[in-house]
C-alpha cells in the first residue's frame, strides 16, 4: 500500500467540523461556531432541544446545506460544491420519515437506485443490493412494494438504500421516532452492528444509553457538552438545563 493510499484509508469515516456558522435566509442563526471531531467507527449521539441545530448540522455533514462560515471534512475531504457528489456517496443520510427516501415500485429498485446513479456496473449491483438488505434483516423482500410494509420495515429498507452505496459515515435523524418496541429493537440492532462511523440525532436518550457510547449536546447552535454517554446521561442538572431528561431517572423522582 502506498503512503497516499494508507493516508486515505486512515481518514475513512473521519468527520471534522471547525468553526461552523450557518444562518438561514430568514435570519435564524442555526449554528454558532460548532466544533466537532469524530474518529472512524465512532458511534455518536447528537442530542438537544428542538431548534438546537441538530438537523442543520446533519445536512452540512452530508453536503446538502452549505454557504456558511467554517469547514466540514469527510474522509479528509473538505465539503464543498466541487466535492458534493463524493461526499454524498461517503455519507449515508437516513431521514426520520422513510417515505422521503422510498419512491420506487419495489424494494429492490429503491435499494439499487443510489448505486445505479453512482455508475456501479450491473454485475456488482445485484451483490450490493442483496448485501444491503441482508445487513438490515430484510432479505427476501426484494419484490415487495415499500409502501405496503410497516414503518419499522420501511425504516430498515431506508437504511439499506444508503448501505448499498458503501458509505463510510452513517447519519440518522430521529431513527426510532414512531416505532413500536419491536421495530425499535430491530433498528437499534442494525445500528449497533454497523462498522461505519455513526452520527445519530435523537430525542430517544434510552436508545443512546444502550447503543451510542459518546454523546454531544447541542443547544443554541453550539456544542455545550461532549463526553461518554454513561456520564452525560446521568448528569440530571446538565440535561435539565438543556431541555433533556435522563433515561436513568425514575418516574416521580
Amino acid at each position: 500500500m502506498t503512503e497516499t493510499a494508507a493516508t486515505v484509508e486512515a481518514q475513512a469515516g473521519r468527520v471534522g467540523i471547525e468553526h461552523l456558522h450557518f444562518t438561514y435566509p430568514d435570519g435564524t442563526e442555526a449554528l454558532r461556531g460548532v466544533e466537532l471531531a469524530v474518529e472512524p467507527s465512532e458511534k455518536v449521539a447528537l442530542v438537544g432541544p428542538n431548534g438546537a441545530g441538530k438537523s442543520t448540522l446533519l445536512l452540512h455533514i452530508n453536503g446538502i446545506l452549505g454557504g456558511g462560515r467554517g469547514h466540514v471534512t469527510i474522509d479528509g475531504t473538505t465539503v464543498g460544491a466541487d466535492t458534493a457528489k463524493r461526499v454524498r456517496a461517503a455519507v449515508g443520510l437516513v431521514f426520520q420519515d422513510p417515505d422521503d427516501q422510498l419512491f420506487s415500485p419495489s424494494v429492490r429498485e429503491d435499494v439499487a437506485f443510489g448505486p445505479i446513479h453512482m455508475g456501479v456496473p450491473e454485475h456488482e449491483l445485484h451483490h450490493r443490493t442483496e448485501r444491503a438488505l441482508a445487513a438490515v434483516g430484510m432479505s427476501g423482500f426484494e419484490q415487495r412494494v415499500p409502501h405496503h410494509l410497516s414503518l419499522g420495515q420501511r425504516k430498515r429498507i431506508a437504511v439499506a438504500t444508503v448501505l448499498s452505496m458503501d458509505p463510510t459515515v452513517l447519519v440518522f435523524d430521529e431513527p426510532t421516532a414512531g416505532l413500536d418496541p419491536r421495530g425499535r429493537r430491530e433498528l437499534m440492532a442494525v445500528m449497533a452492528s454497523r462498522p461505519e462511523t455513526l452520527l445519530v440525532s435523537t430525542h430517544d436518550l434510552a436508545m443512546v444509553a444502550e447503543t451510542l457510547p459518546r454523546t454531544v449536546i447541542l443547544d443554541g447552535g453550539t456544542v455545550v457538552a461532549d463526553g461518554p454517554s454513561a456520564e452525560l446521561l446521568r448528569d440530571e442538572a446538565l440535561l435539565e438545563a438543556h431541555g433533556l431528561e435522563s433515561p436513568y431517572r425514575l418516574p416521580g423522582s
